[in-house]
């Protein structure tokens, strides 16, 4: 048995090295993808043949698709529920779900909001050598920033930190930096560096350097947040990640998509460069957006049991991977749990855990298609605070469509189309 190497030169797939062999695919549409991949094989020589068929058939799948998988850990809520520390944390900092989206609803001189069900992070790195980092890609925010050596936070101390003196290739820029999230704010200065992202490096990329972080953070699994909205949406005028992959040819088609699993710790994941079609069936619908800052949609109403219940008449919604929840107008909110069967309970509204089976799905009427939730996507399970609806009041006319819709529906963003696509996840 022999080991063999197929080199993929600066990413272009047209000529390949099988061992000692050389190969040419002679399909001048093959993209080039700006970065190196090494695929090794143990077969015979006599295989080989077979061999490089197959790896020009997996290759020509590729086109270039850049993926970072994504791992679902213990929320934060979890955390602290096992803790006894729940219902002291939440009421000392009430979860304000549409703080990044709307400012006009931060309270003045609030340190913090919090989103306790955030559970998937990936790892990137910056710097060189590379400074590896856990953060949530979110497609709510534009803005990658980490926790830095200049920050005595909390939040920061029991997160690892960036060293600007550890790499060879940062840059500082010094503009400040001054961000709020569902998870709470931020502040910092900005500088740049090498950003690798599933292996491709960005040069050049602006970040922030967190030196203080809401007291909330501390319970988050995540170091940091990696934005992939749209750049007008970006502080202080940072330049988004996607923006500089797609600028720097990193990825062959301007869009990315994410998928995440309903149960298991691994297998979610985000792709950059095109779609997965292991982790969708069906066919993409794809929807227009209704403005090109956040990935934001038209939803034409909510309905259960084939009856309208909430958004009559349509209503605006935000397709964000950094929100765990389904979130919306407290009415419509309100208008839907009452019509699943939950009932209000302080901050949360309860179902009973026996009772999931027969509770009916809730449906989001979408560009002329309809996009069901089962009980089982929208109802959380606690072992300390039994079953919850994952519909909750934004104290906003937008919606957003967290986490708890993008498990059931494979979420594709076209920046070329400036299009959402959404799937039945598998």
């Amino acid at each position: 048995m022999e080991t063999w190497s197929v080199l993929i030169y600066g990413g272009d797939y047209r000529n390949a090295d099988f061992g000692s062999q050389r190969w040419r695919i002679k399909d001048p549409a093959w993209p080039s993808c700006g970065h190196t991949s090494t695929w090794l094989f143990r077969r015979r020589k006599a295989e080989m043949m077979k061999l490089a068929i197959a790896v020009v058939a997996m290759l020509a799948l590729a086109e270039c698709i850049l993926q970072v998988p994504l791992v679902k850990v213990k929320t934060a809520r979890d955390t602290l529920e096992e803790q006894g520390l729940w219902e002291q944390v939440r009421h000392k900092y009430p979860y304000n779900p549409m703080a990044k989206f709307d400012q006009s609803l931060m309270v003045t001189g609030e340190q913090m909001t919090n989103d306790a069900d955030l559970a998937y992070f990936g790892v990137i790195s910056i710097g060189t050598p590379p400074q590896s980092f856990k953060v949530i890609f979110d497609s709510g925010s534009s803005n990658l920033w980490v926790p830095s050596v200049y920050c005595n936070s909390a939040a920061c101390n029991n997160h690892d930190k960036f060293s600007p003196r550890a790499s060879s290739t940062y840059r500082y820029d010094g503009k400040p930096l001054d961000i709020h999230y569902g998870t709470g704010s931020m502040t910092g200065v900005l500088a740049y560096d090498t950003v690798t992202v599933a292996g491709a490096a960005i040069r050049n990329q602006i970040f922030g350097m967190s030196q203080t972080e809401a007291p909330f953070l501390q319970h988050m699994k995540a170091d940091g947040i990696l934005g992939l909205a749209y750049p007008r949406l970006s502080s202080s005028g940072a330049t988004p990640v996607f923006d500089n992959m797609m600028k720097q040819g990193l990825v062959t088609q301007d869009m990315f998509s994410v998928y995440l699993s309903k149960n298991s710790a691994q297998g979610s994941v985000v792709t950059f460069g095109g779609v997965d079609p292991h982790h969708y069936s069906g066919s993409i619908t794809w929807i227009p957006l209704s403005s090109e800052l956040y990935w934001q949609i038209t939803v034409h109403s909510v309905s259960v049991n084939g009856r309208p219940v909430a958004c009559v008449g349509g209503c605006q919604a935000i397709v964000d991977t950094g929100t765990s929840l389904i979130v919306g107008p407290q009415s419509d909110i309100s208008s839907i749990n009452s019509a699943v069967g939950a009932t209000s309970s302080g901050n949360d509204f309860v179902v009973n855990c026996n009772g999931i089976q027969q509770m009916p799905a809730v449906v989001f009427h979408i560009n002329g298609h309809k996009f069901s939730l089962p009980a089982s996507a929208y109802v959380r399970q606690s072992k300390y605070y039994g079953c919850r609806s994952g519909m909750a009041s934004g104290g906003s006319n937008l919606w957003i469509l967290g986490d708890v819709f993008i498990r059931e529906y494979y979420s594709i963003f076209s920046r070329a189309q400036n299009m959402v696509g959404l799937a039945t996840a598998r």
